[in-house]
């Protein structure tokens, strides 16, 4: 990692907005951090407000089962991360102690439990649509919520492990999704542009693994399917993925059973907002000080 991004992390645990927990890209988030979160939630809601969305709000972990139905591990399976728990008695129970002890590995006893960390806030929201049965003529509007997990552990402070995303979800027809998309990525943009953060909008594919993988990311490029709005962070360093506009097709939809009226596979599509990516954009854009913030963003967060 470049000095110039260590030196940012570095200047965020001095001034407490973020503090060091031993692991990298597992931060805790001190006081103005979480004041900045809270604001950035405002803003959002202000933008999102039209839709009169369905609130939901998602725990860290979603069902194991739910999970593997959904394919992720298909296409993720580098970043996936499951809960472990131990199985054994109280001599498995001493032996365990005894390899703490010995600093050797005690894992070996655990097994996968029926939760796994959420990798994405809308995965754990389609199986739950699925049960209402048919999407309503006028489509479906859901604003969610949740801490998700990626294993890609890293010094740069905008790549962490455990990160908050906000998302709005549409669930319709074809036309009905992408006229969705169309006006959040111009959302979007007026969005950055009340916080006064330099952006640009550019087509982006998500990280499939593998070879195969390559060929989904090229398609999904091709076909437009997926946009990024890019704020740089780290000086040298490529702009960051803040907030992303995706159009899933009807692939989501065709794997929990969801329908229009007509019997015919719905559509969905999702704008995602990184909250500590937005967060961390400010704090390197405007400086570690609240106070000393622009005006107008303080009033847009309500600081």
């Amino acid at each position: 990692m470049c000095d110039s991004c260590s030196s940012f992390l570095d200047r965020l645990f001095a001034r407490g907005v973020l503090h060091a927990t031993g692991v990298d890209g597992l931060y805790a988030r001190g006081e103005c951090f979480e004041k900045v979160i809270s604001g950035l939630d405002r803003v959002i809601s202000r933008h999102g407000a039209a839709h009169r969305a369905e609130i939901i709000r998602f725990p860290p972990g979603m069902s194991r089962a739910l999970f593997e139905q959904s394919g992720y591990m298909n296409s993720f399976p580098q970043l996936a991360g499951s809960i472990h728990g131990f199985v054994g008695d109280e001599r498995d129970h001493l032996a365990l102690l005894d390899k703490i002890h010995n600093g050797e590995t005690w894992t070996d006893r655990q097994v996968a439990t029926d939760v796994v960390l959420t990798p994405a806030a809308c995965y754990p929201l389609y199986p739950i649509v699925s049960k209402r049965g048919p999407v309503r003529a006028d489509g479906l509007y859901f604003d969610v919520q949740s801490y998700c997990f990626r294993h890609e552990p890293s010094k740069d402070p905008a790549r962490m492990q455990m990160f908050r995303m906000r998302e709005y979800v549409c669930v319709g027809t074809p036309d009905q999704v992408m006229a969705f998309r169309e006006q959040w990525l111009e959302k979007g943009r007026d969005f950055a542009r009340e916080l006064a953060l330099p952006h640009e909008v550019n087509v982006a594919n998500d990280p499939f693994f593998g070879r195969g993988g390559r060929v989904m990311a090229s398609s999904q490029r091709e076909l437009g399917l997926k946009f990024e709005l890019l704020v740089p962070i780290e000086s040298g360093d490529e702009p960051t993925a803040c907030v992303s506009f995706n159009y899933h097709q009807d692939h989501f939809a065709s794997m929990w059973g969801i329908e229009l009226a007509s019997g015919e596979a719905a559509h969905t599509a999702c704008v995602g907002f990184g909250m500590e990516r937005l967060a961390l954009a400010l704090f390197k854009h405007d400086g570690l000080d609240l106070d000393a913030w622009p005006s107008p963003v303080r009033a847009a967060l309500a600081l």
